[in-house]
């Protein structure tokens, strides 16, 4: 039995419930770097909260050992405060703004979705990666970066130290992504729009996205990326709902036991929010507060996952998952750069 199959064991093995107080302190040093990644973001536009916490909590992880107390704590925030952030991200995506985007664009989204995580999956069969982890970075990689991968999660209960991983690699390669997808679309020549349908359609975090956007062309660009990224964003939750069924008739559950719902209750909950959005009652000072909110949650969620980056771990890995994430990657550039070229936006 390998590294990973022991720590999947071990993660199936049911654990007591901390105690408030251990939960505590944990908790309050991943919400304290939350809210100052926060309070960054706002000084520094260009900065990711996201992105910020994460490495923070890599780096610390890496050169300081802290106390085993805090670990029930920062558990918490990795797996409950992230799913209150995938569920107020759905406050963000309105039905309407996704259809307006036209047949084409619609087509572009779901194609590359569905493309990059079939493909991913194809990818990490002929390297031989482990069938959970795939799954988490197909859906990482094709959907929205951490939040896809903790949809998904939910589904599969896969290993925390695969979710680190597949997390690891989102953050390294979306960040390629940033100057990357700029590079080419300046090389190409392509215009503000198609270089925002661009963005949209193939970067992995919705931070990433406004980070390439703003760098290749600000607002004009930026409105476009957002708003696809975002109608990829949706598609989370037909995806989780997917994967759920194949597992549900691939598996056979122990007498006495119950099957996970087709979707977890957050996702449940981020569905409940986009129609919310759609609705379109909520007072836009109550959209801008909860904006915030959601960026606290899922930045002190990033640090957590950050803190879960053990680089001795992730090297037992091997250049496998790297080389899935690299194919992956290129693979959802080549859907986008096919769609533009076939006259997607122009």
């Amino acid at each position: 039995m390998d590294y990973m199959d022991k720590t999947l064991q071990r993660t199936k093995t049911p654990q007591p419930t901390p105690a408030p107080h251990r939960t505590a302190s944990g908790l309050a040093l991943c919400g304290a770097v939350g809210l100052v990644t926060v309070l960054i973001g706002l000084v520094v536009p260009g900065l990711s909260p996201l992105l910020i916490a994460i490495i923070l909590g890599a780096i610390l992880r890496n050169v300081v050992r802290l106390p085993e107390s805090w670990e029930p704590g920062i558990g918490f925030a990795a797996k409950h405060i992230l799913r209150w952030g995938v569920v107020l991200l759905g406050l963000q995506i309105s039905f309407t703004t996704i259809i307006d985007l036209g047949p084409g664009v619609l087509i572009l989204v779901v194609s590359a979705v569905g493309i990059t995580f079939l493909g991913t999956l194809a990818l990490g069969r002929l390297l031989h990666v482990d069938t959970d982890l795939t799954l988490l970075i197909a859906s990482g990689f094709s959907i929205c970066g951490a939040a896809a991968v903790a949809g998904v999660q939910g589904t599969l209960r896969a290993a925390e130290e695969k979710v680190a991983a597949a997390i690891a690699l989102v953050v390294l390669f979306g960040t390629l992504m940033i100057p990357t997808t700029v590079a080419v679309m300046a090389a190409l020549g392509f215009d503000d729009s198609q270089t925002g349908i661009f963005i949209g359609a193939t970067t992995h975090e919705v931070a990433q996205v406004v980070a390439a956007a703003g760098i290749a062309g600000g607002g004009a660009v930026l409105a476009v990326a957002v708003t696809v990224k975002l109608a990829r964003v949706a598609l989370l939750a037909p995806v989780v709902a997917g994967i759920s069924l194949v597992r549900q008739r691939h598996s056979d559950v122990p007498a006495g036991q119950k099957r996970p719902p087709i979707l977890p209750l957050f996702v449940v909950g981020f569905i409940a929010m986009m129609v919310i959005a759609t609705l379109d009652f909520l007072p836009a000072p109550v959209l801008d507060i909860t904006g915030y909110v959601q960026q606290f949650l899922l930045a002190t969620a990033m640090f957590a996952l950050g803190l879960g980056v053990h680089f001795k771990s992730l090297k037992k890995l091997g250049a496998r998952p790297l080389l899935l994430g690299l194919g992956s990657t290129v693979l959802i550039m080549c859907v986008g750069l096919a769609a533009l070229y076939v006259g997607v936006g122009a």
